[in-house]
């Protein structure tokens, strides 16, 4: 029997996971997130392990991954008839201590940030938020991360980022060889900078076509463990997951997607 379409909202965090794990139980196809980054990863980490497809209408303060799938921003018709014509494509999908994440994640200066920003901060001031956050962590001292993987070169920084995509914080591509479905991480390990440092690099970072500062490693890895002595926080796709240790892993091929069919396979 064919269902029709159901619509809910949601009051509080975890709750669209929770919604989004139900309907798979009870057997619907397709589950759409209406929302930001933040909501796209709830829903994604209740359909994970099934073949339900992921739907998306970019409405949140932040929508990273929506732009990498090639939506069309701020079209949300467009968006819907995406959905509708049923063109899919599956893409990785990494972990960080099991918690799922599509687009990015980030452990010490941009997961402070985020710790640092409301809701009702980011209800208020959207993309801005985060910069007043920036601006009033960029005295603190960074921690000091220990990096484990097989295909780094350094294993210490003060800042780590993992990519699934190209783009970090908007339209930005940061990890420039990242493609969502190649079955690997992509990372930017800062070394010993303070944060003052560490935004002047983020700049070249953004603004250069190849990263060849030595003061940032990029590489790209199946795995990789992140450390530090102190509690340094993590962030997956905006949202808090708690603190160091914290172990990523990719999982090739693990979401299906609707997107336009350009991009759709």
């Amino acid at each position: 029997m064919t269902k029709s379409a159901v619509w809910r909202s949601t009051s509080r965090c975890g709750e669209a996971e929770s919604l989004a794990r139900s309907a798979v139980k009870e057997g619907f196809k397709t589950i759409v997130a209406a929302g930001g980054d933040g909501t796209v990863n709830e829903v994604v980490n209740g359909i994970a392990g099934s073949d339900a497809a992921l739907g998306l209408l970019p409405l949140g303060t932040m929508n990273v991954f929506a732009t990498e799938l090639g939506l069309p921003a701020g079209d949300l018709t467009r968006c819907w008839a995406i959905i509708q014509d049923a063109k899919t494509r599956r893409v990785d999908l990494p972990r960080a201590n099991g918690k799922y994440f599509v687009q990015l994640a980030g452990v010490g200066f941009d997961a402070q940030v985020v710790k640092a920003t409301s809701r009702a901060f980011k209800r208020s001031f959207g993309p801005l938020s985060y910069v007043v956050s920036a601006a009033q962590i960029a005295a603190r001292t960074p921690p000091r991360l220990r990096i484990e993987s097989a295909n780094a070169l350094t294993d210490e920084g003060s800042f780590v980022l993992v990519g699934n995509g190209r783009l970090y914080g908007g339209p930005f591509p940061f990890f420039k060889q990242a493609v969502i479905d190649d079955g690997l991480l992509d990372v930017l390990v800062f070394k010993r900078l303070n944060y003052i440092e560490i935004v002047r690099y983020i700049q070249d970072v953004i603004f250069s076509s190849q990263i060849t500062s030595p003061e940032v490693e990029y590489f790209q890895t199946k795995s990789l463990r992140v450390s530090s002595e102190g509690a340094v926080p993590v962030e997956v796709d905006g949202e808090l997951i708690g603190n160091c240790p914290v172990q990523f892993e990719i999982c090739a091929s693990r979401l299906r997607v609707f997107a336009p069919a350009t991009a759709a396979s």
